[in-house]
């Protein structure tokens, strides 16, 4: 046994190194939003920005005056009120009618093979006359150039999409914790510095800000081809690298910011519907990702209690080398690099996350999701 936990650290040792290199290598060659140029060329591309709110009264107003005090000349906004049962729908249609360039749209259905936030971006996108559209969230907060920046870099770099990753805020230390987790195990996922590789598989989206040529989002079947996808904003980053087109991602750190979630109850509530469905729900995958992330991310804790000698060692190198990756990537994204040090904690939560996400897909036969629910067959035949 001794022999074995050894060769374990060993292991584990040169996984993180390697996980490290990557990483620090990939996120360095990711611009910051920030760090492009406000200036514009014309003629600037008019711009539609869609926003799908279903219930989110406590932050809609601040996150809409944002988007729409953005200093750019010719772009409209579209909210789709998708059948709130609060205030959301009177907060639109009272900002709606101070300023001229938003038009509100009152979902009160939703029809078969549709979930609701697909439905809703799919309604705003049909009404859209942009050249460019921009899918973000009702509570996404805008510094006033971030529209300007971004479609400049777009246009620029002739990109067919640009996503966009905010700075993420959260109250509480687990939440900012798994904050930082949760940026790990994202880019270890889906790699977003390959997105622009036009050779590399890879693909990436994000919600808060998906900025793509109307054209293409027509062409690659706009939100209908990925009606039931709760992993939406990522499979229509999927479609249209699929589809041959240029994308591209940037961090969004001191231009945009979100509350992602306000409590713990909130978080794994919303990942829940998305974390089985982001394996293609498929339990192996599940089952083999707890495993890796508890042997690399956890036992390198327990085994400086539980070993001894260079075994002990080695798990503290492995340690070490693990919570300086964690927080490097904590930067680019803006929580403090000192959350780094609940990785281990964040790694239980995630692994907690994903069980009850597939157990309750599959003991349930389907998902909950702000008050519709959605059938596990339904959602498993909408394959991308």
């Amino acid at each position: 046994m001794d022999a074995f936990l050894f060769y374990v650290a060993i292991a584990t040792l040169v996984v993180w190194v390697a996980i490290g290199v990557e990483l620090a290598v990939g996120n360095r060659s990711i611009r910051f939003l920030k760090d492009v140029s406000r200036q514009q060329h014309p003629p600037e591309p008019a711009v539609s920005v869609i926003i799908p709110a279903r219930n989110e009264e406590r932050n809609l107003k601040e996150a809409l005056a944002s988007i729409l005090q953005q200093d750019y000349g010719d772009f409209e906004v579209i909210a789709v009120n998708d059948r709130s049962t609060d205030r959301t729908g009177a907060i639109l249609d009272g900002m709606a009618g101070d300023n001229p360039r938003l038009r509100v749209v009152h979902l009160t259905e939703l029809p078969p093979g549709w979930l609701g936030k697909n439905f809703a971006l799919h309604c705003g996108a049909q009404q859209a006359t942009g050249n460019l559209l921009l899918f973000t969230d009702a509570d996404v907060i805008m510094r006033p150039s971030t529209l300007r920046r971004a479609v400049g870099y777009m246009e620029a770099r002739e990109i067919d999409h640009l996503a966009v990753a905010p700075e993420v805020r959260m109250p509480g230390m687990l939440l900012k914790m798994f904050v930082v987790a949760f940026c790990i195990f994202f880019s270890l996922y889906a790699r977003p510095w390959k997105a622009k590789d036009p050779k590399s598989r890879r693909f990436v989206g994000i919600g808060a800000f998906n900025l793509i040529r109307n054209d293409v989002y027509r062409v690659v079947g706009t939100h209908q081809a990925i009606a039931m996808r709760p992993d939406d904003d990522m499979k229509l980053g999927k479609l249209i690298k699929r589809g041959g087109y240029r994308q591209e991602f940037l961090f969004g750190t001191g231009m945009m910011h979100v509350e992602w979630y306000a409590s713990v109850r909130e978080l794994v509530d919303g990942l829940m519907k998305n974390a089985y469905a982001g394996v293609e729900y498929r339990a192996s995958v599940i089952i083999g990702a707890s495993a890796a992330q508890l042997v690399l991310n956890v036992w390198p804790i327990l085994a400086l209690l539980l070993t001894q000698g260079e075994t002990r060692a080695l798990n503290a190198a492995a340690v070490l080398v693990m919570l300086a990756i964690c927080g490097d990537a904590a930067r680019f994204l803006g929580p403090s690099r000192w959350y780094a040090i609940g990785f281990p904690i964040a790694t239980l939560l995630f692994i907690y996350i994903m069980w009850r996400s597939m157990l309750t897909a599959l003991l349930k036969g389907g998902v909950n999701w702000r008050g519709t629910r959605y059938s596990l067959a339904e959602l498993k035949a909408n394959k991308v």
